[in-house]
């Protein structure tokens, strides 16, 4: 428990009942003390979660719950014994919320599956709402596969069933992990790793005649399978799965994908001439499509996805608005920032030119919000390629090549 309140993060939105982490640390060991004395004897009682919302890339809004700060503990602490049951049997495609593994690294098992399968037929595929439907009852019994501490297994329940406050009214939740709770990750993984990733593993891919690959993060995934007719076997009985789950596959966003290499023709008597249609698909916020090469041929492509350049331009857009008063100082070193955060996650090979374009369009923002802090003086550019030269904007770095790449 000490080392759960240590991992929990300090300073987030509180809870319901308004308890800041000062507030819980200033008598710690006693409130550590009555959160185990009350799990252990089933006396816990979480409140509901104080229900938020975020926007999201198309315009909604996604719900976030936030537990209390005891709750936050409790739920870290609880995290880290899944996590420690867990863990060694998770799939190996399984990248998102797991201990030294990253979005990153699920982005370079694709580019190499890819590469070596030289492509092949893609399950571009979308759960709706996946934390909002996640079954309880289905959850607990994947739970008690597994786990034999009914205390736990109990707790998880409490927190699934808490329900939520929003505008001063209670809510009762019969499905779904709030979005937003310590323990949502872990329960999601555990969730898809029985419903998907076990699945495919075990049961679909010995009955496929070619090669196949799962790559999962959190609720994000694609199956990249070599043969036509072994790729829409298991399009038809995919969403049958999750029906089974009470999960649903999004009817739009869910599709088959022919994503072979532009020079590998048909692999067996029952696939398809290579198809016309779109032959690109977006995964973690990245577009992938085959790239011609300076030597004439062809290399696989991540760049970034058209909608995530755009959501990340037009938050620099508000924040520009937003802090266009503030001292040049202050905002040089915020836009620094969204720079680094930016260029941290998408400058990887290949896509140097898409962030190098953020960076441009990220000046230009700034100099549009300076230029209307006044109506009077104009700021044209000769007069902010000083304040450039004060405040400079550094170009995006390359990124060197593996050791172990062709060149």
């Amino acid at each position: 428990m000490r080392e759960a309140h240590r991992r929990t993060r300090k300073g987030g939105a509180t809870g319901v009942d308004g308890q800041t982490a000062e507030d819980f640390s200033a008598n710690l060991e006693e409130n550590l003390k009555v959160l185990v004395e009350a799990l252990h004897s089933g006396r816990y009682r979480p409140p509901p979660v104080r229900r938020t919302y975020v926007p999201k890339a198309d315009g909604r809004q996604r719900p976030l719950g936030i537990p209390t700060f005891a709750d936050k503990v409790l739920q870290q602490a609880v995290a880290m014994v899944l996590t420690a049951v867990y863990e060694p049997h998770f799939h190996a495609g399984s990248f998102g919320f797991r201990p030294r593994r990253s979005a990153h690294q699920a982005l370079d098992t694709l580019r190499a599956t890819l590469t070596e399968m030289q492509g092949g037929w893609v399950i571009d595929a979308d759960i709706q709402g996946y934390f909002d439907v996640l079954d309880h009852a289905h959850l607990r019994d994947i739970l008690c596969k597994r786990m034999n501490d009914s205390v736990l297994v109990r707790a998880v329940g409490k927190w699934l069933n808490a329900g939520v406050m929003e505008g001063g009214a209670h809510h009762a939740t019969s499905a779904g992990t709030p979005q937003g709770g310590v323990i949502s990750p872990i329960l999601a993984n555990i969730y898809l790793d029985e419903v998907l990733d076990w699945w495919f593993e075990r049961e679909v891919r010995p009955r496929l005649r070619g090669r196949s690959a799962l790559i999962r993060y959190a609720d994000d995934f694609v199956l990249v399978i070599e043969h036509e007719d072994d790729a829409r076997r298991v399009m038809a009985v995919l969403s049958k799965r999750f029906e089974r789950f009470g999960l649903t596959l999004h009817p739009e966003k869910t599709r088959l994908l022919d994503f072979r290499h532009p020079r590998r023709g048909p692999s067996g008597p029952n696939d398809a001439p290579a198809s016309d249609g779109p032959r690109s698909f977006d995964f973690l916020g990245f577009m992938h499509h085959w790239k011609g090469t300076r030597r004439g041929g062809h290399a696989l492509s991540q760049q970034t996805a058209g909608k995530r350049l755009s959501r990340s331009l037009a938050s620099v857009n508000q924040w520009c608005r937003t802090n266009r008063h503030r001292p040049i100082a202050e905002q040089h070193r915020g836009l620094l920032a969204k720079l680094r955060g930016h260029s941290g996650y998408y400058n990887r090979i290949g896509n140097r030119d898409a962030v190098s374009m953020y960076r441009f369009r990220l000046i230009g923002l700034w100099r549009r919000w300076l230029n209307r802090r006044s109506q009077r003086a104009r700021l044209w550019w000769h007069r902010f390629k000083h304040i450039l030269a004060r405040f400079p904007i550094p170009s995006v770095p390359r990124v060197p090549m593996p050791s172990s790449a062709n060149p």
